[in-house]
């Protein structure tokens, strides 16, 4: 089931975003996540759009949204990776937003497949300011054809 997150779900959200930010990104220091945990915690998570993926009561995965249709975050917890959570939720938003967009870094070839899976296109690739690490810019865009919505690709 996908909900929109509450403010009890802090802890296990957080949790799933350092566990999910050491596996994806090895080449970027712990220390860095560790040092944005409470920015993240107490900026991002508050002024986001939050979705999380339960079952049977346990918060298997979410997504943040910011700035009308940025995605900031999408995490899984490790042990359920491939079982199609994130799938989910990346559908589920496709649904409310006209548009997305994203950043990753591409040595996170993982994420970097997973987007263009699920339609996302390249549009730029920069250097991301904190960690000096390249990145890819991805976004998808919903548009009109014969009357029924069907996505497609940002140009």
């Amino acid at each position: 089931m996908i909900r929109k997150f509450k403010e009890e779900d802090t802890v296990k959200v957080m949790t799933l975003w350092t566990k999910g930010n050491f596996k994806a990104h090895p080449f970027i220091e712990k220390d860095y996540w560790l040092e944005n945990f409470n920015k993240v915690k107490n900026e991002y998570l508050q002024n986001s759009e939050t979705y999380v993926y339960t079952e049977d009561g346990e918060i298997k995965g979410f997504i943040s949204l910011l700035d009308d249709g940025y995605i900031g975050a999408l995490f899984v917890k490790n042990d359920c990776l491939r079982e199609g959570i994130g799938r989910r939720l990346i559908n589920y938003i496709k649904e409310r937003y006209s548009h997305l967009n994203l950043h990753v870094y591409e040595k996170n070839i993982d994420a970097t497949l997973f987007y263009v899976a699920m339609g996302f296109k390249n549009t730029k690739i920069q250097i991301d300011e904190a960690t000096r690490r390249k990145g890819i810019c991805y976004g998808v865009e919903k548009m009109m054809i014969r009357g029924r919505r069907k996505n497609h690709a940002l140009q």
